[in-house]
C-alpha cells in the first residue's frame, strides 16, 4: 500500500515488520534483521546469507529456503548477464548512429545536435568547392537494370572515398550521380584548400581512368569535374 511505502521511503521512525521468536528460529530473525540495516555495508550479501542458512540447517536436507536462495542467485547472475549483454548491444548500435552521423554532417554538427544544443550557422571566408558527375549517365542509366545502375555508383563513389581520404577535404554528400567535396570546411586551412582539392581531383580522374563498370566493362566511364574557390 501507498502509506506503507512513505514510511519505509522516509523515516523516522523506521518501518520494520514485527516477527515474533515463534514464528521463525532466532538465527533467520536475527539474519533478517542485519538485512534491513540502514547501512548497505552491513547487509550480508547473497553468498553470505547462502552460507548462514546452511549453518542455521545444520547439515539437514536442503529445504525450501535453500532453494529459494539459489532460485535468487542463479535469477541475479542472469540477469547481470543480460543487462551486460544488452548494453554491449546498445554500445555498438550507439557507435554504428554515431558512425552514420559523422558521415552525413559535421562531426562538430553531429556532437551539437546529440547534446540538443543550438547549431549556430558559420561564415567561412576561403574554401573551394568540388562538383563532378558521370558523362552520359542518363544514357547509361537507360541501358542498365536499376541494381546495375546502384552497383556503379556504389563501386565508384567507394573509390572516391578512399582517394579524400588521402587530402585535407570534406565530402559533403553524392546525389545521384553528383559528388560534392568541399576543402577549407569544417576545419579552416588557410590557403591550402585550392591546392588540396585540385590534387584530389587529379587523383580521382586517375582512378576513374581504370575504372570498370561491372555490367558493361567494355564502355569507359568518363567524369565532369567543376571546381570554384571564394
Amino acid at each position: 500500500p501507498p502509506e506503507i511505502i512513505q514510511k519505509v521511503e522516509k523515516p523516522p521512525p523506521l518501518c520494520r515488520p514485527s516477527v515474533s521468536l515463534d514464528q521463525a528460529p532466532l538465527e533467520c530473525i536475527q539474519l533478517m534483521k542485519q538485512c534491513w540495516s540502514e547501512q548497505p555495508e552491513r547487509r550480508p550479501t547473497m553468498d553470505q546469507i547462502f552460507d548462514q542458512f546452511k549453518n542455521i540447517n545444520k547439515g539437514r536436507k536442503t529445504n525450501i529456503i535453500d532453494s529459494m536462495l539459489r532460485m535468487l542467485e542463479q535469477y541475479s547472475s542472469n540477469l547481470e548477464d543480460l543487462i551486460r549483454e544488452r548494453t554491449e548491444e546498445l554500445e555498438i548500435e550507439k557507435q554504428k548512429t554515431d558512425k552514420l552521423l559523422t558521415q552525413m554532417l559535421p562531426p562538430s554538427v553531429a556532437e551539437a545536435l546529440k547534446m540538443g544544443t543550438p547549431v549556430e550557422p558559420e561564415y567561412f571566408e576561403e574554401v573551394t568547392l568540388y562538383f563532378s558527375d558521370i558523362v552520359g549517365f542518363t544514357t547509361i542509366s537507360a541501358m542498365s537494370e536499376p541494381i546495375e545502375v546502384v552497383d556503379l555508383l556504389n563501386d565508384l563513389y567507394t573509390l572516391f572515398d578512399a582517394i579524400i581520404g588521402a587530402h585535407d577535404v570534406y565530402k559533403v554528400e553524392t546525389i545521384g550521380d553528383a559528388y560534392m567535396v568541399a576543402s577549407g570546411l569544417p576545419k579552416r586551412n588557410g590557403n591550402r584548400h585550392a591546392g588540396e582539392i585540385a590534387n584530389m581531383s587529379l587523383d580521382i580522374l586517375s582512378s576513374v581512368g581504370t575504372f570498370k563498370m561491372r555490367h558493361m566493362p567494355e564502355v569507359p566511364v568518363r567524369i565532369r569535374i567543376g571546381l570554384h574557390s571564394g
